[in-house]
């Protein structure tokens, strides 16, 4: 048995498909049945349960697999420390990220690191929410990043930054006019908005149980870009990060408008699997952020 083994074999137990798993490593499904088969052979003994509909595995493979993992973080620390014993700073780092981190937050930040590690290659994609936890918790990438993070207990959540909530509007809408408004001079118009299950939504919507407000978007989308062009052409008002709009509105595209008496937060965060060994590379990204090592459990 190689290590390359026991590593698509978590994966498939991770994901309960051998599709996702083949992507992962980069080889056919046909390629991880014939490698799970071959485990079982070395094994003498089943490991899948091949009677169910779902994926399930056997008794026995619940324990090749729970080893199979501490073999696997054993290595990855063998690699991790072999390389600061070397003073290494390469490999490649994967990131899932939302599109309004991806596009407006992350940037800068990856250019900084690139610049400064240069052997490093870094892979972001852009995923809904709810995928980059999947991401994370299939070992499909390495660090995640979100806004409003959940709680979930084999994934580690660090602290990022907070991002300012606040309306924008087309330059000629009536609302322009002012700098701050009450949450509740809303109601008497349409309103952008982001889908139901984005995170940026569901906070909003808070806000506006918050106030007894009740205001339905009449437009819904799933990514910030879309949002900010239904309201450059004057089809509603809407909430977004602050960050997310600076380039529109220093363009005269857009114009900002602050909440009175209230400040309305989107807290953003880094995910990393618990027990995750985290590369030289993967540390000097987190250093990157501005973010302390101390912070992260590796356990």
């Amino acid at each position: 048995m190689q290590i390359e083994n026991f590593k698509i074999f978590a994966h498939l137990v991770e994901t309960k498909s051998f599709s996702k798993s083949a992507k992962l490593n980069g080889i056919t499904q046909s390629a991880v049945s014939q490698q799970a088969r071959a485990m079982e052979r070395h094994f003498k003994t089943l490991l899948i349960d091949r009677s169910q509909k779902q994926f399930q595995l056997t008794r026995e493979g619940q324990r090749v697999y729970d080893l199979a993992k501490e073999l696997l973080h054993t290595y990855d620390k063998l690699l991790s420390e072999l390389q600061e014993m070397k003073k290494v700073i390469s490999g490649t780092i994967r990131i899932a990220t939302i599109y309004s981190i991806g596009l407006h937050e992350l940037p800068p930040y990856i250019k900084k690191f690139l610049r400064d590690y240069p052997s490093v290659n870094v892979r972001v994609e852009y995923r809904r929410s709810n995928l980059v936890y999947e991401d994370i918790l299939h070992n499909s990438v390495d660090f995640g990043l979100v806004a409003f993070p959940g709680k979930h207990r084999q994934i580690e959540v660090i602290p990022f930054r907070n991002d300012q909530l606040v309306l924008i509007t087309h330059p000629e809408h009536p609302l322009a006019k002012r700098t701050e408004i009450d949450v509740r001079d809303m109601a008497d118009y349409k309103l952008i908005g982001f889908d139901p299950d984005i995170p940026t939504r569901k906070a909003v919507d808070h806000i506006f149980r918050e106030h007894k407000l009740e205001l339905d978007p009449v437009m819904e989308f799933d990514n910030i870009e879309t949002v900010k062009r239904a309201v450059e052409i004057d089809h509603g008002i809407s909430i977004v990060p602050q960050k997310t709009v600076q380039q529109e509105v220093r363009q005269g595209l857009l114009k900002i408008v602050h909440f009175k008496g209230k400040e309305f937060v989107r807290p953003l965060a880094i995910l990393h699997r618990k027990g995750r060994v985290l590369t030289p590379a993967m540390k000097k990204f987190i250093e990157t952020l501005g973010l302390d090592l101390p912070a992260i459990s590796e356990t």
